[in-house]
């Protein structure tokens, strides 16, 4: 099968967010749990704290185990710091009420509206700001 890897990845991330779904009544939104992870004290932040480091050691699992990631030289965008621009989307995600694994894949899962319109836009502006980048660069 040509596309197996990206099958399996279908399938855990469709795991993934209904797991917390399921047993916890809670949208697998990364942002939310970043969120949550800043109160370790509670259940729900322990939880998070767990949901985040699950998804960087599944990382580094799949980098042991040989798969290749893509070469960064071949990115359009150049690269800032990554601490920063991880802060930016987060904090923006947090204010506009969801972020894109939020809205993409739990709320379209749930055929949520409001997450459909998200969607849409966060599409409409990659794929805008793609062609503008890629012509600029």
């Amino acid at each position: 099968m040509h596309f197996q890897h990206e099958i399996l990845g279908g399938v855990l991330i469709g795991a993934g967010s209904a797991i917390p779904l399921l047993f916890e009544a809670r949208i697998a939104g990364i942002s939310g749990y970043a969120e949550s992870a800043m109160r370790p004290g509670s259940k729900q932040g322990r939880n998070a704290v767990v949901f985040l480091l699950g998804l960087v050691l599944s990382g580094l699992l799949w980098r042991l185990f040989g798969q290749t990631l893509p070469d960064p030289q071949h990115n359009l965008i150049p690269p800032y710091p990554w601490p920063i621009a991880g802060f930016l989307v987060g904090f923006g995600a947090r204010l506009s009420g969801g972020c894109t694994s939020g809205h993409g894949v739990c709320g379209l899962g749930r055929a949520s509206p409001r997450s459909l319109v998200a969607v849409i836009v966060f599409m409409s502006v990659a794929m805008i700001t793609t062609f503008i980048l890629s012509a600029w660069l």
